[in-house]
């Protein structure tokens, strides 16, 4: 599918939305950053709630335009054969994305990424068990809305593959702007990349499988690196 899943004023509030969370993102790190402050189960709720109420806004303006919510989700699997392959995808994308954000991480002149983040480690069990939820829910969310929704857009719009997974990774990478620019800089690349791999795959399955380990991982040892 080539054409436009939603309106364009669906899509233009979606990127107003996203780009208010962004502003609340970047004043509530420099808060927490000034204040040292070391709780995170209010930020994390929040969150959570945030990215599965903007993914139901999304499939509620797919859905008006007679579109099906598998076009931004993608498909269920159909078999154990399925699950296997997109979960092999998944893992090598995840060790290729590895040596490519630490090459970039070197050119980007970015030390160490892990002290960008530092202040939203979780500390204690029941912050990284929320914490594994909300890794989840950025895997299957962020994918659905970057790669499953924004980008189908901007490919309907312009007809250029190249461009829209560029205009998605801008978007994805703003969303970041709390870690700095050269960090949100960072992470569009590492946006764009998601993007090549829905669009190589035409599912955002194995993006989402990815996605979900590489926030897990990072935040708890992360964490336990910091101890």
């Amino acid at each position: 599918m080539n054409g436009p899943v939603a309106s364009a004023g669906h899509t233009a509030s979606v990127l107003a939305i996203l780009g208010a969370f962004a502003g609340w993102g970047a004043f509530n790190a420099a808060h927490m950053r000034a204040t040292g402050a070391d709780h995170h189960l209010a930020l994390y709720l929040q969150t959570l709630a945030f990215e599965w109420l903007l993914v139901g806004f999304i499939l509620w303006g797919v859905r008006r335009s007679g579109a099906s919510a598998a076009a931004v989700l993608g498909s269920r699997w159909s078999s154990p054969l399925e699950l296997w392959r997109d979960l092999r995808v998944a893992v090598v994308f995840w060790f290729a994305s590895l040596i490519a954000l630490g090459l970039l991480s070197l050119l980007l002149g970015i030390k160490n990424q892990r002290e960008t983040v530092r202040f939203l480690l979780p500390n204690g069990p029941a912050e990284m068990a929320i914490w594994v939820v909300l890794s989840i829910t950025a895997g299957i969310c962020e994918e659905a809305v970057f790669r499953g929704y924004l980008q189908r857009q901007f490919l309907a719009a312009t007809r250029n593959p190249v461009l829209a997974i560029a205009l998605s990774a801008i978007v994805f990478g703003a969303g970041h702007i709390y870690q700095g620019y050269r960090g949100a800089l960072l992470i569009a690349c590492y946006g764009a990349m998601f993007g090549a791999l829905a669009h190589w795959r035409n599912s955002v399955r194995p993006g989402m499988l990815a996605h979900a380990w590489q926030d897990t991982m990072s935040g708890l040892l992360g964490s336990i690196i910091r101890r």
